[in-house]
């Protein structure tokens, strides 16, 4: 999936502010010596989510790879989605990865490096009277997101304005905590569409039984991930891409994308 201009340029400037850092630095930003907490949503499969006792998906997987790099011993903290970046701010965890967007809003708080592009879908029930194939085609649908998403305030804008200079009715925007709390609103009909990460409606949709479908033919809102650390904490920002990009020269990183290829995820730097 090919970013967009502003996309590529927001990247690249955060990439060149992070500047550079020993690994000695790197470990005095650390809340503890020799360990890293990474923040996610363990609702979010299949970035992250709850198997048994243990936190599996993408975003685990390549934090681990990550910490490896890095020498470093992980922890992955559940967190809400929306007190990821709070959390991080607060000094309750060293990162984020949690499939979060690079926004403009999120970048005032937070330095990112990124590290995956994806877009959402829209999915409704297989049995929907609608069959919204993009996102102009919401307009006078009552729409389910999770609360915090980028995606609610881009909806928000265009409900006021396209919509509304079509004479097409207003989109009901309805937040809920998490994905899966969405995808039981949709279900249970208190919604009549659910705009969502592709990875996220992908799996839903897989495992609903042929009771859920992805009405969108193409990904809606195409953005670049990014992995998270606190604002002005170069070092560990530093660190980070060293790791990811010691990732992509041995080939690890190319095969955790091939294992998800199935839901959406590509390479950020992907041409």
């Amino acid at each position: 999936m090919k970013q967009s201009f502003a996309v590529r340029t927001l990247a690249s400037a955060l990439v060149l502010a992070l500047g550079l850092a020993s690994s000695a630095q790197a470990a005095q930003t650390l809340l503890a010596p020799g360990k890293i907490k990474v923040a996610m949503e363990v609702a979010y499969p299949p970035f992250e989510s709850w198997q048994d006792d243990k936190i599996v998906g993408f975003d685990a997987e390549l934090a681990a790879l990550l910490s490896e790099k890095m020498g470093l011993t992980l922890q992955l903290v559940d967190t809400k989605f929306s007190s990821l970046i709070l959390g991080l701010n607060g000094g309750r965890q060293d990162a984020v990865i949690s499939a979060l967007y690079i926004t403009p809003e999120r970048v005032r708080q937070a330095d990112a490096i990124p590290y995956a592009n994806t877009g959402a879908y829209i999915m409704v029930r297989s049995d929907s009277q609608v069959m919204p194939k993009t996102e102009n085609d919401l307009c006078g649908l009552s729409v389910g997101l999770q609360q915090g998403t980028s995606w609610v305030k881009k909806l928000q804008e265009l409900s006021a304005g396209y919509c509304q200079q079509q004479g097409k009715g207003a989109i009901e925007i309805k937040e809920f905590p998490t994905s899966p709390e969405t995808l039981q609103a949709l279900q249970s009909g208190n919604i009549q569409a659910q705009v969502d990460i592709a990875g996220v409606v992908s799996l839903f949709t897989q495992r609903s039984k042929g009771r859920l479908k992805v009405s969108s033919p193409q990904t809606i809102y195409p953005q670049t991930l990014g992995i998270y650390v606190g604002k002005g904490n170069q070092a560990l920002a530093q660190q980070f891409a060293a790791a990811l990009q010691t990732l992509r020269d041995n080939g690890q990183y190319q095969a955790l994308l091939q294992k998800y290829a199935a839901y959406g995820i590509t390479d950020d730097r992907a041409q």
